[in-house]
């Protein structure tokens, strides 16, 4: 299989549902268990891969996000909990996310150990890939449906990573890249109205040309596969995705 096609195919899937576990209400529950609301506990738990860090490195690992946005929730948060221990937290939610609802999806097998073989492909050189590393570094879970939405969550860190190299290096500012991809969500994002310069034609060409280089930054790892292997993975993930709906 072509390795422009397999990301063509698998990469939309594993962008939504990588994020799927972040704000049930079974998370912001495990949250709210050691002080932190679901806002704090996606901030601390995502980013306590990286350690008990300044918020400016935070920021250069999530990118879009407002820089004073994420020092008011990571310091706040971090006040409340260690980051290392919310990050741990943050994966077993993601982990549980999987077992309550792939249990008995067909090809988790296939899908985990494709997903591992491309995951251990981007680790032998991850560099500029620091939140990818930091959740690839995480022990996976033995069981299957935890392992696979744990390995989601991973493979969308490697691509929105990889994402944000490219947006930088097509010279674009994130906050535009962010309202051209996601207009309405702008103010989530910490920016107030007139913050973010209007998206122009050239924006959306360097968001374009982003997108290519994002793709040809991640096709060593995914050319790691062969075509069976390809092809359990993305059987996998059509499974995952139809449980996950």
């Amino acid at each position: 299989m072509n390795v422009n096609d397999l990301m063509a195919r698998a990469c939309p899937s594993l962008g939504h549902l990588g994020s799927a576990f972040y704000f049930t209400p079974e998370t912001v529950s495990v949250g709210k268990g050691v002080g932190l609301d679901g806002f704090r506990f996606y901030f601390l738990g995502r980013g306590g891969v990286l350690g008990d860090v300044e918020p400016a490195v935070v920021t250069s690992t999530f990118g879009y996000f407002k820089p004073s946005l994420v020092e008011k929730m990571w310091t706040s948060a971090r006040e409340r909990y260690p980051a290392r221990d919310a990050s741990r937290l943050y994966v077993r939610c993601c982990q549980d996310h999987g077992r309550a609802r792939l249990a008995g999806a067909d090809g988790l097998e296939g899908f985990c150990d494709a997903g591992e073989k491309v995951i251990a492909k981007a680790m032998e050189d991850p560099a500029g890939l620091t939140l990818f590393a930091g959740w690839a570094a995480e022990p996976l879970a033995e069981d299957l449906p935890g392992r696979a939405m744990q390995l989601v969550a991973v493979l969308r860190e490697l691509r929105g990573s990889a994402h944000l190299v490219g947006v930088k290096a097509s010279g674009l500012p994130t906050p535009v890249a962010h309202a051209i991809k996601r207009p309405k969500d702008i103010a989530v994002f910490g920016w107030a109205e007139g913050e973010v310069p209007e998206p122009t034609d050239e924006d959306r060409n360097a968001l374009e040309s982003a997108e290519a280089l994002t793709d040809r930054l991640l096709a060593p790892a995914f050319a790691a596969l062969d075509d069976t292997e390809a092809a359990a993975f993305l059987a996998g993930l059509e499974a995952i995705e139809s449980a996950l709906a």
